[in-house]
This record gives C-alpha cells, sequence and structure tokens, in this order.
C-alpha cells in the first residue's frame, strides 16, 4: 500500500510534487523510513558520524511531479545586500541602533 503526500520541491526547478512515505506501523524502522547507526573511529573509539540505511517499508525515490510552479520574477528575489546601508562608506553603517 502507498501512502502519499504533497510536497514542493525546489531542484531542478520549483514544483509540488506527490510521493511515498514510510509504514507508520513499520516494526524495522517504527516509522521514521531508515535506521540510523553511530560509528567511531576503529582505533580510538570516537564518536564520527552517523550512517542511514534506508527502510524496505517506502521508497524515497518513489515520486511524481504534480504541477510544476512558476519562478518568482527578479524584483521578488531576495537581494543579498537587502540589510546594507547604501549611504555608508564601506556599505554598511557604522551608527548604532537607537
Amino acid at each position: 500500500m502507498i501512502r502519499l503526500r504533497i510536497q514542493r520541491a525546489a531542484l531542478p526547478r520549483p514544483a509540488l510534487i506527490l510521493t511515498d512515505t514510510p509504514r507508520p506501523n513499520c516494526r524495522t524502522c517504527d516509522g521514521f523510513g531508515g535506521i540510523e547507526h553511530d560509528y567511531g573511529h576503529p582505533e580510538t573509539g570516537e564518536y564520527e558520524g552517523t550512517d542511514w540505511e534506508p527502510c524496505t517499508c517506502w521508497n524515497e525515490a518513489r515520486r511524481w511531479v504534480l504541477l510544476p510552479l512558476p519562478r518568482l520574477p527578479r524584483w521578488l528575489r531576495r537581494r543579498r545586500d537587502a540589510g546594507r546601508d547604501p549611504w555608508a562608506a564601506n556599505g554598511y553603517s557604522d551608527e548604532p541602533p537607537f
């Protein structure tokens, strides 16, 4: 049985997608979709990271594009220099906020 949900995807282009979800009553992963395995350095035993093993109760690659979304016009996109003061000598205000 497929358990579907709608998500918004940003890449490769903005779209609404229909995707599968993990089985909520799965005994292997408890509904999380995978199992985490912590591992450490073989000589010192210090923590080095976590591996994630996907469960067989779902397929995270199973997805379908429902609706491609339009891109925002340039004037609505966030600018990188939005917080800068254009009248300051270095592009930033030296005045403390009052």
